[in-house]
């Protein structure tokens, strides 16, 4: 019988291995399935801590909706009954001093009408008129390989992309807009621009699109997003799950791959699929062919920092959800969520829980990384006491760092996959790369390469 080796346990590695057990089933097909994870615990940046009455997601603390292929998944996890929405509200950047409505009517910061532009605080009167050459400018270079900071400033201006596009583009893609490609980030706005003739109009007329699924664009569960990692490891009944053991080298011999583990065990199997950070994936196989490829892609950092307070949620701004930290603030966080008033189940009794982001794109990121935990903790509290004007011990924290872990999609990210699928190809049949690293870093997308991979090795195996 044939042996299936899927290494990392997170997202990507329990998606794989729970749709290739789906599906040889469906197929009459046998094979020996184990899923190797080198830490104690599955969830790869899935973690919730539970402290009292707040619920923490050090990791990804949700899952996008308007990606339909995770619903079908929860209801064969029979995880129906237990998914929370956000709680919807204002966003705001913090300049200046002070907090700054982000229009509701516009996308990651890009207006969806005249009448959103106009409005907008964060633009001066200059910089909403340099914006308006969106509606009379052509596109006659760009493609969608092109940054998509040069594309914005170029039709909608300097000011309006600084001040208000990119906090927001910025803070959700890791890095910044000059380095990021149309087609990583926001494909769609350039085919809008040349159907249109203006992405502001592309979008007015897309608009059902981006508000189709109300208020609800992100869902997770009443006890925390780990409830999705501990189901799928429940339904994984075929599957050999070694937990707290590393893979160490992957060999090739003949048709076969040995799989070496830290413990001194050897897999010999004939497939072997790498849901882990590329960098892992190019340790394990040490190979030069590949290692060029894998030397270009680029991972960014972050670290997260819970603060649950003594506080009545009330006494945040009145509907506020949270804010996005302009380049010239005084704060040293990047972005802070009002978690208790987004996700309702985080907080029991409704008091203050909120989570502060230092990113690597920050310029404070060098410094931040060597400071303690203790010293994080500080850092948070007067960045919370300058924006939100709250002080005092709070009852619990956590801190996490997510040191070069987050996968950065920069201008050639596309290109250097592709190559390296081929290069694995000719040097590494049957050896699979799945995951973030490689094709989309939402929870949603690494459930669809981990059931894409599953179904390419059942379509092998079939034949």
């Amino acid at each position: 019988m044939e042996t299936i080796v899927v290494i990392g346990g997170g997202i990507t590695g329990l998606s794989t291995a729970y749709y290739l057990e789906k599906k040889l089933k469906n197929r009459n097909l046998e094979a020996n399935i184990v899923l190797v994870e080198a830490n104690d615990m599955l969830g790869g940046k899935i973690r919730t801590v539970s402290a009292g009455e707040f619920i923490m997601e050090t990791g990804a603390d949700s899952i996008v909706t308007r990606k339909t292929n995770v619903a079908p998944l929860i209801e064969e996890l029979s995880l129906q009954d237990q998914v929370v929405y956000n709680g919807t509200g204002v966003s705001f950047i913090y300049t200046e001093g002070e907090l700054k409505q982000i229009p509701k009517d516009a996308v990651f910061g890009i207006p969806l009408s005249i009448e959103s532009l106009a409005k907008t605080e964060l633009i001066s009167a200059e910089g909403k008129v340099e914006a308006l050459k969106d509606l009379y400018t052509p596109n006659e270079t760009f493609t969608k390989n092109d940054s998509v900071g040069a594309f914005l400033e170029t039709f909608l201006g300097k000011e309006l992309v600084e001040k208000q596009i990119s906090p927001v583009l910025s803070g959700v893609y890791s890095g910044k807009l000059s380095d990021l490609t149309i087609a990583s980030t926001l494909p769609y706005l350039i085919d809008y621009k040349n159907e249109y003739g203006s992405i502001i109009k592309g979008l007015s007329e897309n608009k059902a699109k981006f508000q189709g699924s109300g208020d609800k664009k992100f869902m997770s569960f009443q006890t925390g997003v780990s409830a999705l990692i501990d189901s799928l490891e429940e339904h994984l009944q075929e599957t050999e799950i070694i937990k707290g053991v590393q893979a160490e080298k992957i060999d090739k011999h003949g048709e076969l791959y040995h799989v070496t583990l830290a413990n001194g065990r050897m897999l010999e199997t004939s497939f072997v699929v790498l849901g882990t950070m590329h960098s892992v994936a190019q340790s394990l196989l040490k190979d030069q062919e590949l290692d060029e490829d894998f030397s270009k892609l680029r991972n960014s950092s972050l670290i997260s920092v819970y603060l649950g307070f003594d506080t009545p949620d009330h006494e945040l701004p009145a509907d506020g959800t949270g804010y996005i930290t302009a380049d010239n603030s005084d704060l040293m966080c990047n972005a802070c969520t009002w978690t208790s008033r987004k996700w309702e189940h985080t907080s029991e009794h409704k008091r203050l829980l909120v989570r502060l982001f230092y990113k690597s794109s920050g310029s404070h990121y060098n410094k931040l990384i060597k400071l303690s935990e203790e010293e994080l903790l500080e850092v948070a509290l007067q960045d919370v006491e300058k924006s939100l004007g709250i002080t005092g011990k709070p009852l619990t924290y956590d801190v996490t760092k997510w040191h070069e872990t987050m996968p950065n999609y920069h201008k050639t990210h596309h290109q250097i996959v592709e190559s390296l699928e081929q290069n694995m190809a000719v040097h590494y049949p049957n050896v699979l790369l799945a995951g973030c690293s490689y094709y989309g870093v939402g929870i949603p997308d690494c459930i669809a390469s981990g059931e894409k991979t599953a179904e390419k090795i059942v379509d092998q195996l079939a034949k």
